[in-house]
């Protein structure tokens, strides 16, 4: 058993300073580290010698030790670098350098399409709200035509594309179907993942646009909808990154994340789905901050709990079922505007954390995130972070080489004990849903994010060229990647022709199908995958779900 303690319970390390402790001890989740560790914190050998069952092998449940027997030595982690701003077009020529400098050996290649505000929030760039926003911190993109000027020449049906996208998720999906129709593809061979996690936002990020009810409902229709059509593409991935960014502990990052999981997978059980059907399509985001070995524990304690979860909780039979498939980005949160090029050792080490922690995608952020939008040259320092860790250092020659560790394994079990403790809480409370009306996780975040405000102003927690080794900060020569209004000016007009080019009673009767879908509970996916074709634009498909289902500012504890 495990001797490591937190400040305050098992479940949440306490907020308040913890007297008596040298903070210099203490992790950033609030844990109480021993000086040193050996066998009498935690088993690793079970009977006869063998492993102990709860580490068990690499490919075998309970997935401690990774989800693949070979993992990295059969194949790399798809190297996935986040990408999106400006035009469609904009975007397509940082794309296409993206996958002509990602190329190497075994290494994988993936584009993560990060959207504007606007698109964000469901909102056409011609939309009042959307002025001064359109294309400037991801890619705006309103209608089918977009979506084909965003992945014109690239080969979607061999390159794995993620977007992410929440609130409006189901909208983009369609349309990114609707386009790979258009130029012939066959879904069955796009492989990909749609972010879709709804319930994060409320917890975190708010960029929400219907009650949690039929948000949640929207999530289970695309669930449902790829089980059918699409079976290499990953309609959910359910993400921790964006609590973490909120202010999070990594153990309220790994608790609530796997009972986001958890409540999609009862409501698309309680839709009359088979579990076996959907399950092995889910997959997973996570954030990698500075305590190293806290972010390796979080992964290797997600895989056990999820496998766990998923087969004596809701019966899967299914192995890969069971397999907790995660990508991985390093902090953004983490990132400081004071002396930028210390980003790239901050980014090059919580990177080797994902890695070591059994990541299957990973995504390095740039070290110019807090001052704009990525330059070109600092895409290219953090994909060459990646190859550096990939095929210079040798951590993809054995398997978890971690494992095994007293510190790892004793640390493994600590989170493991404390998010199950953290997620029986919510359970209590009545699920997912009935927290985030309750106020529960936005409280827990705030909380957590308020220590670690307190300990960065003690100096109990150091962070280099914010609070200490403070010289040098007077000046940087970092290029900064601005995006002039006349992106947004051409967006509008672009919009305005395609509206004008389009046969409106088509568009009307396209968005009444949507609306009917909606009242009558049905699947909305193919009415929304006619629309987009229909080129109905976005933000109408958005506002024709929000005729039925309303649109959500808040509960009144928020």
């Amino acid at each position: 058993m495990s001797t490591l303690e937190t400040k305050k319970n098992a479940a949440t390390p306490m907020a308040e300073p913890h007297h008596g402790v040298d903070p210099e001890t203490v992790s950033l989740s609030g844990y109480v580290i021993d000086e040193k560790y050996d066998p009498t914190h935690v088993t690793t050998q079970g009977p006869e010698g063998k492993t102990d069952p709860r580490i068990g092998e690499p490919g075998a449940y309970p997935y401690t030790r990774g989800i693949h027997p070979a993992m990295y030595r059969q194949r790399l982690w798809t190297m996935r670098q986040f990408a999106g701003f400006g035009s469609a077009d904009d975007t397509n020529k940082r794309f296409k350098y993206l996958l002509e400098n990602a190329k190497h050996g075994k290494a994988q290649t993936g584009l993560s399409t990060a959207f504007d505000l606007p698109t964000l929030m469901g909102r056409d760039s011609d939309d009042p709200l959307s002025a001064g926003e359109v294309g400037r911190c991801g890619v705006a993109i309103d209608t089918i035509d977009d979506m084909h000027r965003l992945y014109a020449d690239i080969p979607v049906d061999e390159v794995t594309v993620s977007q992410t996208i929440n609130g409006p998720a189901a909208v983009i999906w369609a349309m990114y179907l609707a386009m790979a129709r258009q130029r012939g593809m066959d879904w069955t061979k796009l492989g990909g993942t749609l972010q879709n996690d709804i319930l994060k936002e409320f917890h975190s990020q708010n960029e929400f646009i219907y009650p949690p009810e039929a948000s949640v409902k929207l999530v289970i229709d695309t669930i449902e909808f790829a089980a059918e059509h699409t079976p290499r593409w990953n309609s959910v991935s359910i993400s921790g990154y964006h609590i973490r960014e909120a202010g999070s502990t990594a153990t309220q990052e790994l608790a609530f994340t796997l009972r986001d999981g958890m409540e999609y997978v009862q409501w698309a059980m309680e839709r009359g789905l088979d579990v076996d059907t959907f399950a092995p399509r889910l997959s997973f985001f996570f954030n990698s901050h500075n305590e190293f070995f806290e972010e390796i524990c979080k992964l290797r304690a997600a895989r056990r709990i999820w496998s766990r979860v998923m087969k004596e909780r809701y019966g899967a039979k299914n192995d890969r079922s069971l397999l907790m498939r995660t990508h991985v980005q390093t902090a953004g949160c983490s990132l400081t505007e004071q002396q930028p090029l210390n980003n790239v050792v901050r980014v090059a080490y919580q990177a080797m954390a994902g890695v070591l922690g059994g990541c299957q995608s990973l995504h390095t952020d740039s070290m110019d995130e807090t001052l704009g939008l990525p330059t070109e040259t600092a895409v290219r320092v953090a994909l060459r972070t990646q190859q550096i860790l990939a095929h210079e250092t040798g951590v993809h020659r054995t398997v978890d080489p971690l494992g095994g560790s007293w510190y790892v394994e004793a640390l493994t079990d600590q989170m493991e004990k404390d998010a199950n403790a953290i997620i029986k809480e919510i359970d209590d409370m009545g699920g997912v849903v009935e927290g985030i009306h309750k106020g529960y996780f936005r409280r827990s975040i705030a909380e957590a994010s308020y220590r670690f405000g307190q300990e960065m102003e003690a100096g109990d927690r150091i962070i280099v060229g914010v609070n200490a080794y403070t010289d040098g900060n007077e000046a940087h020569d970092v290029e900064i990647l601005q995006i002039g209004h006349e992106v947004e000016t051409e967006q509008c007009k672009r919009l305005a022709q395609f509206k004008k080019d389009r046969d409106d009673a088509k568009v009307a009767a396209a968005m009444d199908a949507i609306r009917e879908a909606a009242r009558e509970g049905a699947n909305v996916m193919p009415s929304l995958v006619d629309a987009a074709e229909s080129k109905c634009t976005m933000g109408e498909m958005v506002q024709a779900m929000a005729d039925v289902y309303g649109r959500y500012t808040g509960g009144p504890e928020w």
